[in-house]
């Protein structure tokens, strides 16, 4: 579930959910993030999203965190739940599955990033960065998984949790305080066993301009600027397709110098085309990128 009816007052009260990151809403960034979930709920007003989800809304309407958690968990039977701000810009589909990993004691093997557990679960490292899962009360007796930001901070809206434990603490809430609305989210995961996913950069949000304007710039750099752009034109696009960046670039070097200039973006477009022509697999892409290589190297050895 994705949280997106806040008031984002130190915005001026825009919506913050639309505010574009790489071009992309904030919102669709997340639910990016997420896409292999069963089912996606959006609790908060609705807008156009980047793909379906389910929609709800908090009793009362800006009721806070609890209210919005208790109105995305009765959308559904699952019994794992991700909780998530909508302004998460960096979040990764494979910190989303660390997340999980670490309720089910499970480690890394998800591909950049990954986990290393010490509250009794699986080693692993991955070779980009490494997070860190940290347990206590032993991995059987978890509850959730909660992110922590640079700073050691718990995010609870950066987290993964068992459902039913979520329930079980609403409704205590519910009965001690007679309603949902205002109660700060501490108070429905304080008592819940949870293990600690360290990250660097996941939980990022963005509160304030300062912070949309630092996302923005921090996409642009030069080891982030080509994955991001990549992934913001599959999304618009409707492309889920794993690229091979390097494969392309490496063409449109060789038509580049190998014919002329312009040869190069024609080229790989020509070999999108052609891949889409023979279903649009990385198979045919990957096939479609080799022929035309071929022939940029036939057409240099004539000069």
């Amino acid at each position: 579930m994705i949280l997106a009816g806040g008031a984002a007052r130190r915005l001026g009260g825009v919506d913050k959910p639309a505010l574009r990151v790489g071009g992309r809403a904030l919102l669709d960034r997340v639910l990016d993030a997420c896409r292999g979930a069963g089912r996606t709920v959006v609790v908060g007003p609705r807008r156009p999203t980047v793909r379906p989800v389910r929609w709800a809304r908090e009793e009362p309407p800006g009721g806070g965190p609890v209210a919005a958690v208790d109105a995305g968990v009765r959308q559904t039977t699952a019994p794992l739940v991700l909780v998530l701000s909508a302004d998460l810009p960096f979040l990764t589909p494979e910190t989303v599955r660390a997340l999980l990993d670490g309720i089910e004691g499970a480690g890394g093997g998800h591909g950049t990033e990954g986990v290393r557990a010490t509250g009794g679960s699986q080693a692993t490292e991955g070779t980009d960065a490494t997070v860190g899962i940290q347990a206590t009360g032993g991995v059987q007796g978890i509850e959730g998984t909660v992110l922590i930001d640079s700073d050691g901070r718990e995010q609870p809206l950066v987290a993964a949790y068992r459902a039913e434990p979520l329930r079980r603490e609403i409704a205590l809430l519910a009965t001690e305080h007679g309603g949902l609305g205002g109660l700060p989210l501490r108070l429905l995961v304080s008592e819940l066993a949870l293990a600690r996913l360290q990250h660097p950069t996941a939980s990022f949000d963005c509160d304030t301009w300062e912070d949309i304007t630092t996302a923005r710039a921090r996409i642009r750099e030069h080891g982030h600027v080509l994955d991001e752009w990549i992934a913001a034109v599959k999304a618009e696009l409707g492309i889920d397709l794993d690229v091979d960046t390097a494969a392309l670039l490496d063409l449109a070097r060789d038509a580049a110098h190998g014919v002329a200039r312009p040869a190069a973006p024609l080229t790989t477009f020509l070999v999108g085309y052609a891949a889409a022509q023979k279903g649009g697999g990385p198979e045919e892409l990957a096939a479609a990128t080799e022929k035309a290589a071929a022939l940029a190297a036939r057409w240099a050895e004539e000069q």
